[in-house]
């Protein structure tokens, strides 16, 4: 399917999404000066040409998240590369993987309830078949965080 262009509706319908993932499709209209049906077919389109993929949310500061985070950079064997980062999506506490240039193959995000928690994920994760060497950096403070 070709690349969709967002026109300013488009982008003002994401951003209220990005924002409020929950808001109701009348109460976007009202911002963007359109009806909750011109809302709902926009939605549907963006959907169907998969510039929105899902809809999720934000947990806030009253919530019990995880109490440590940590990059985690990794080698991994080229023979065995699809196989090991297929494996890594079925660990729950990776929550983004990227492939990276340099030294390392890829970058994992991992959250963990505490330290032990974490040292069990990243156990794991070295065990992983394919995994020749992970580096880790333990996160201490989040100064700002940008969606």
């Amino acid at each position: 399917m070709a690349k969709r262009n967002l026109d300013d509706i488009d982008r003002g319908l994401i951003g209220l999404l990005r924002g409020n993932s929950r808001m109701t499709t009348a109460a976007m209209g009202r911002h963007l000066g359109l009806s909750r049906s011109a809302v709902q077919e926009r939605l549907k389109r963006l959907e169907r040409d998969k510039v929105v993929a899902g809809y999720t949310i934000e947990l806030g500061s009253a919530a019990d998240q995880p109490g440590v985070s940590a990059h985690v950079l990794l080698t991994i064997d080229p023979k065995q590369h699809d196989r090991a980062l297929n494996a890594l999506k079925h660990v729950p506490e990776i929550i983004s993987c990227h492939t990276a240039s340099g030294v390392h193959d890829a970058i994992a995000m991992v959250r963990a309830n505490n330290a032990a928690h974490l040292d069990d994920v990243l156990t794991r994760i070295g065990r992983t078949p394919g995994i020749n060497r992970t580096l880790s950096s333990v996160l201490l403070a989040t100064i700002f965080e940008r969606r």
